[in-house]
């Protein structure tokens, strides 16, 4: 149960299956979220290793090494932040790449820190580059070189600093230069969920919110999460107010279906903005294909919402292909949507019309 990563990705913030976290969202998250890495649900292998890692921190005496934590918003960076604090009995400081915007700013931070203390960095590629470049000796070497003074006066004084445990997390790890990613001593990359792992997600978070909810509910809701914790929270959330208000307050797949159908959540995740993306590519230019700016027209968004926002996960789930030529319905897109591909796609080599070739 993992709702975190309080990162802008999400254009349109608004979204009920936006992967960012709004106010509400980490007021939640901060009652929800698992103390330790024992109620931590799911990414089996990263829980596996970061437990090894802690374990033998603890025995050794000392602080756990650098953490660098990379994934989709939602799948538990902040979670596993504050889980490692936990385990190693430290306190917690929270802060981002994008609120780093001076080495000044770093340097204050890292002078303040205790011996043992965890830092959390979240988006960590967005930092400025002088913060990045102090970064790499206070990883390294605790210690950073404090610049007094301008020009040819200035004059550089070493601060020593306590032994801390950096933890990074980044929805972006290709935006990191090798030497930061390098310095980093633990590196894992969050998956996203199964429908399982979801569906025990969902059982916990109700049971926290002392809402009942049957199996096949939870599954229902399970199915439209797009593989994300976070999500998965808020639309338990909305169903347990249609449940509330329209129901007796028991959530079943019947209320699921029909909470989510008033929220356009249809049974793949897919929300206004995906199906709008996808309705205009197949009923404006018959599957394909189109370029992105005539596509964002079309839908009447920007440019960057549909390709940075609406894209993805359409493409994740193999109902839209980018080509050298343009966006491209796949076959299973127009099977969503309930409507027939032209004769052109429904007939021949399939592949020769999704790609153009």
């Amino acid at each position: 149960m993992n709702w975190d990563d309080t990162t802008d990705t999400d254009a349109a913030g608004d979204r009920l299956v936006g992967a960012s976290a709004d106010g509400e969202d980490q007021a939640v998250e901060a009652a929800l979220r698992p103390k330790d890495l024992g109620e931590f649900i799911g990414q089996e292998k990263v829980r596996e290793q970061l437990d090894l890692v802690l374990r033998a921190a603890r025995a050794r005496g000392a602080t756990a090494d650098h953490v660098l934590l990379s994934g989709a918003p939602g799948l538990g960076k902040t979670t596993l932040s504050m889980i490692i604090a936990a385990e190693m009995e430290a306190p917690i400081r929270i802060t981002s790449g994008p609120a780093i915007q001076h080495a000044g700013d770093l340097a204050a931070i890292l002078s303040s820190l205790q011996e043992g203390e965890v830092l959390f960095l979240d988006e960590i590629h967005r930092m400025s580059r002088p913060a990045e470049e102090m970064l790499y000796m206070a990883m390294e070497d605790f210690r950073v070189d404090v610049i007094v003074g301008k020009g040819p006066g200035a004059t550089a004084i070493p601060l020593e600093l306590p032994p801390f445990t950096l933890v990074g997390a980044t929805t972006r790890a290709g935006l990191l230069p090798p030497p930061l990613r390098d310095r980093f001593g633990f590196t894992a990359h969050m998956e996203f969920y199964g429908p399982a792992e979801l569906e025990r997600v969902i059982h916990r978070s109700a049971g926290l919110l002392d809402v009942e909810i049957d199996t096949v509910g939870a599954a229902e809701i399970a199915g439209r999460s797009r593989g994300t914790p976070r999500i998965a929270n808020r639309l338990l959330r909305r169903v347990r107010d249609y449940a509330q208000v329209k129901a007796d307050g028991r959530i079943t797949q019947e209320i699921a279906s029909a909470a989510l159908a008033v929220y356009e959540v249809d049974e793949r995740g897919l929300d206004r903005l995906d199906r709008g993306v996808l309705e205009a590519l197949l009923k404006l230019f018959g599957g394909g294909p189109v370029g992105l700016s005539t596509l964002a027209v079309a839908v009447g968004e920007e440019r960057e919402t549909v390709e940075e926002v609406a894209e993805p996960f359409l493409v994740r789930e193999g109902l839209l292909a980018r080509t050298p030529r343009g966006r491209v319905a796949t076959p299973a897109a127009w099977v969503h949507l309930g409507l027939t591909p032209p004769r052109s796609q429904s007939s021949g080599n399939g592949q020769r019309d999704l790609f153009g070739t």
